[in-house]
């Protein structure tokens, strides 16, 4: 039986591994991740691969890889379909959703965790509770809002949408429980106002979870398609992701969707790579379990 080592030592001990049964039971463990692994990369391959096909050589052949590897076919596609157009879109959508992630989803949590106004229990409550409710039960009402108050075709709701997460507000609260008290009250005693604290004190004691969020909500923002379609649909502002369902019925052949494709997932690729590690700490620090 594996058995978990001390903090540090990973989870199985030098000593451990040198039992038979452990080694057969570690080197399956090890060959079935691969496995999974493998499987999870084989569409992401695929559609790289595919993107260097020809649309003749796409369609006639079953051939797994490309005959040649022609980047130019990918600059191409990026300038038919006008890309950079719709990434800039997709840009000043992820910085504002980041700006009210944090800012919006920090400073309930803060009022929550360590102002603690009446019913601030009963509010985190319905907060959590509103977990359990899809998202895609309210977009209906929330398009008629939308609407009635003339955000149509601008990024605003999208912005206003990200600062309006449960999940941020819980992942700060909790956080922000394990923050001394008595940081809090000297600086009050020091005649330092809420929202001074909160901007001096506790966000930059908070690097890591702001990490945490920042990332979550840059891969939200990009990769979200239905609000996105119907508050910005037809209005000049699209995103990549709507620009990608839109694309079904342009000229565009099925090598260029592809590719397209293609540029869509490689910012969040790009993303994880560079950010994991910070991703990890951060899940650690505040609890989070997939």
């Amino acid at each position: 039986m594996v058995r978990l080592s001390e903090k540090n030592s990973g989870i199985i001990r030098q000593f451990d591994i040198k039992r038979r049964n452990v080694k057969i039971g570690y080197y399956f463990l090890f060959l079935v991740s691969c496995i999974m692994v493998f499987i999870a990369l084989i569409p992401i391959i695929w559609i790289l691969l595919s993107g260097f096909k020809t649309l003749n050589e796409f369609v006639n052949e079953s051939t797994f890889l490309p005959k040649s590897y022609d980047i130019k076919n990918f600059i191409k596609t990026w300038q038919l379909l006008k890309f950079g157009k719709y990434y800039l879109n997709s840009f000043y959508s992820v910085i504002g959703s980041v700006f009210f992630a944090v800012i919006c989803n920090g400073l309930l949590a803060y009022d929550i965790s360590k102002i603690k106004p009446f019913g601030s229990k009963l509010i985190f409550a319905l907060i959590m509770w509103s977990l359990m409710i899809p998202s895609t039960t309210s977009i209906v009402p929330l398009f008629v809002n939308i609407n009635k108050i003339g955000l149509q075709g601008t990024f605003i709701p999208l912005w206003l949408s990200m600062g309006a997460n449960a999940f941020y507000v819980i992942l700060y609260k909790n956080f922000f429980d394990s923050i001394p008290q008595s940081l809090v009250e000297a600086a009050r005693l020091d005649g330092c106002s809420e929202l001074g604290i909160f901007f001096k004190i506790i966000l930059p004691l908070s690097a890591s979870i702001n990490t945490v969020v920042v990332i979550y909500a840059i891969n939200a923002a990009w990769s979200d398609f239905l609000l996105p379609y119907l508050v910005l649909n037809n209005s000049g502002y699209e995103t990549v992701m709507v620009r990608l369902f839109q694309f079904r019925t342009s000229i565009a052949t099925d090598v260029d969707i592809i590719r397209a494709i293609v540029f869509s997932i490689i910012p969040p690729i790009i993303l994880f790579g560079l950010f994991q590690k910070y991703i990890m700490e951060g899940i650690t620090q505040t609890g989070i379990k997939g």
